[in-house]
């Protein structure tokens, strides 16, 4: 279970695009625990320098200030590079709703920009963040891979492009491309201060400032949150996948639902506060109801992840009580 014994040979290199992002900081750190060599990439648009200080010393890691819009930028950090993991990208399905051609620019231009550097460099495979935001306005629960709905927000469309962009590269160019939908992705250095920020930090930071925390809706649409330490895993699992796992997708969750109701009362909970939430309207673009059906992600993947949503969220409270 988990990563700790996922092995690549010793001078194996991974280039992490987003370095310096939530998820792309944590695989950094994940694998250089590992032993093995890394490069990041980060244009610091959503990144934050503290975020990867920590690894600036360390012999096996390397660091380009760099845009994905720019080719020449994706050929050079491809370079000798054996994995991608491509987590550089425009979160946010409301900033999507108000700006959707940055998006574009950023997500479907600057992703296939990455593929086509790492087919031109040789490189073994390319993993790459995708969302669950792909399965739109389909009801069915749980989410199943190839049952998805009408998308709603150019947020998510640029993910379903991306994973046409893999399929095709794959089939076509011979790039072996794993896309991988996160649900709901959780945990430490997860930035609270975004006027977008996710959820969970945005409410811890609520309360711990003494504020009341708006909550959209009703409160009653669910997620399948998921810790970081599992997004850690999928990704390393998916570079050594078989290649007939390749030219998909994958869903990336624990494979449990909780409401943001319930959630919040978790957290109040850990948090030792109680504060009546406020209710908003609902935001345009969101899902209601959210739960991964993981069980091609553990058969073709390999995947068998440790941490529940309970588990996790102790311990990202816990982060935040000391770094907030």
């Amino acid at each position: 279970m988990g990563y700790a014994n996922v092995e690549f040979p010793k001078d194996t290199k991974f280039l992490v695009t987003g370095a310096a992002g939530f998820i792309g900081s944590n695989l950094v750190e994940a694998i250089l625990n590992l032993g093995y060599r890394v490069r990041g990439l980060d244009n610091y648009s959503n990144g934050k320098k503290e975020n990867v200080e920590e690894f600036i010393d360390n012999p096996n890691y390397e660091f380009i200030n760099g845009d994905i819009r720019d080719f020449d930028t994706c050929l050079k950090a491809c370079e000798s590079v054996d994995y991608v993991l491509h987590q550089a990208a425009l979160g946010s399905v409301p900033r999507s709703m108000k700006e959707p051609l940055i998006y574009e620019d950023n997500n479907i231009k600057g992703t296939s920009n990455m593929m086509e550097a790492a087919r031109q460099k040789g490189v073994k495979r390319f993993v790459y963040a995708s969302s669950s935001s792909v399965y739109g306005d389909a009801t069915k629960l749980p989410k199943v891979e190839g049952e998805e709905g009408n998308i709603l927000s150019p947020y998510a469309l640029t993910k379903m492009v991306n994973e046409q962009y893999g399929k095709l590269y794959t089939e076509v160019y011979g790039l072996e491309c794993i896309g991988l939908r996160y649900f709901n992705v959780f945990g430490r250095r997860q930035d609270p201060n975004s006027q977008y920020a996710a959820v969970i930090p945005k409410f811890i930071k609520t309360l711990k400032s003494g504020k009341q925390v708006e909550i959209y809706g009703d409160g009653e649409q669910s997620r399948d949150f998921t810790y970081i330490e599992n997004v850690i895993e999928a990704n390393l699992k998916s570079c050594l996948a078989p290649t007939e796992a390749c030219g998909q997708a994958y869903n990336v969750a624990y494979g449990e639902r909780f409401t943001v109701n319930q959630m919040y009362d978790l957290m109040c909970e850990e948090l030792g506060v109680h504060l009546e939430p406020i209710y908003a309207d609902p935001r345009p673009g969101d899902i209601r109801h959210s739960l991964a059906d993981t069980s091609k992600t553990r058969k073709l993947l390999g995947y068998d992840p440790d941490w529940d949503f309970k588990r996790g969220f102790k311990e990202a409270i816990n982060w935040y009580k000391k770094n907030l």
